[in-house]
């Protein structure tokens, strides 16, 4: 192979979920002036702000080499207990902050299976996924909680639980661009992650742990630590990708979150991260996280059918994954 091609390949390797963002982009925009319009980008990035988060903390997961299918389910069961909190009566920002506990120690559960119960990460999240799912179910009796900002007495409370999820912010080149707030919130904690991950010891012993456990603990890594870290982060996460949905929809029901789990897979994978774990960056995951945002909403503006949607997707997820294989 000339040193011409070992470029070119490099480049690929490096670049090549943002290659196939830009490819999809342009495409979906000359086949479709209504995607292409900036309303329809922004609202695709409130869009993918539910995955975004999610996808964060399932990226630090495969880096330290788990996986995490819980996530959908301790989305729903966070947005779940958030909801019945503030419908006893729960000033919002204490069932906000409560909701997020929950999330987080729902992942430290996660976390433990696999650490302190020596379970495979893929049978001690599928436990969880079932459990949190049915607890979800067993709280709300399989109904939908509605009218939640409703029954917020504080005005305050109201209007901070309306803009988590529905709240813009208008751009200060063009008064009338108006930024979602969930699209901010995913930006900071990209930002935030890319610097924990790039920048800290934590990061560095993430990587670590997924690279090879057995070496990690050799040189001092508390890898048991590592672990329930990384499932607590998710766990967080998950929540507050719930607390903005329910936020947004004004409701929450124990089925919110289904088969998000996958996305935010799918998302890691098409970033580039290793699902062998030690290898990936999270500005990958930004990639992935917007190729599936766009998918979707391509797909759902040209009309395609969701049974077609679920195959093209799978489709976009193996390519990745044999990608992944090959490097």
């Amino acid at each position: 192979m000339n040193q011409k091609s070992k470029k070119l390949n490099a480049i690929v390797g490096e670049y090549g979920a943002f290659i196939a963002l830009a490819a999809l982009v342009i495409i979906l925009s000359l086949i479709s002036a209504e995607f292409r319009q900036p309303s329809n980008l922004l609202n695709l990035l409130r869009q993918a702000s539910f995955n975004g988060l999610i996808a964060v903390g399932m990226t630090c997961v495969i880096l330290s080499d788990g996986i995490d299918l819980s996530v959908g389910s301790t989305f729903a069961l966070s947005a779940v207990v958030c909801a019945e909190l503030l419908m006893a009566g729960f000033p919002a920002f204490a069932a906000i902050i409560i909701a997020l506990i929950v999330g987080t120690l729902l992942g430290a559960i996660s976390g433990l299976l696999v650490t302190k119960g020596r379970l495979q990460p893929f049978i001690a999240t599928l436990i969880t996924m079932t459990a949190y799912r049915g607890l979800a179910m067993i709280i709300t009796d399989g109904k939908p909680i509605s009218r939640l900002a409703a029954n917020i007495s504080s005005e305050s409370g109201a209007f901070l639980f309306k803009r988590i999820g529905k709240g813009n912010i208008a751009s200060s080149f063009n008064p009338d661009l108006k930024i979602p707030i969930p699209a901010i919130i995913l930006v900071l904690v990209f930002a935030i992650f890319y610097f924990i991950l790039n920048r800290t010891c934590f990061g560095r012993r993430i990587y670590a742990t997924g690279s090879n456990e057995k070496c990690a603990t050799l040189v001092g890594v508390n890898t048991t630590r590592v672990r329930i870290m990384v499932y607590s982060i998710s766990g967080f996460l998950a929540a507050l990708a719930g607390l903005i949905m329910i936020s947004r929809v004004d409701s929450a029901q124990p089925t919110l979150g289904d088969g998000y789990e996958l996305d935010a897979i799918a998302a890691v994978a098409l970033g580039g991260t290793s699902m062998s774990g030690g290898r990936g960056k999270i500005i990958g995951t930004v990639a992935g996280v917007l190729i599936i945002a766009v998918l979707n909403n391509g797909l759902n503006i040209l009309e395609v059918t969701s049974y077609y949607q679920d195959v093209i997707k799978a489709i976009v997820i193996l390519v990745a994954v044999l990608s992944d294989s090959k490097r």
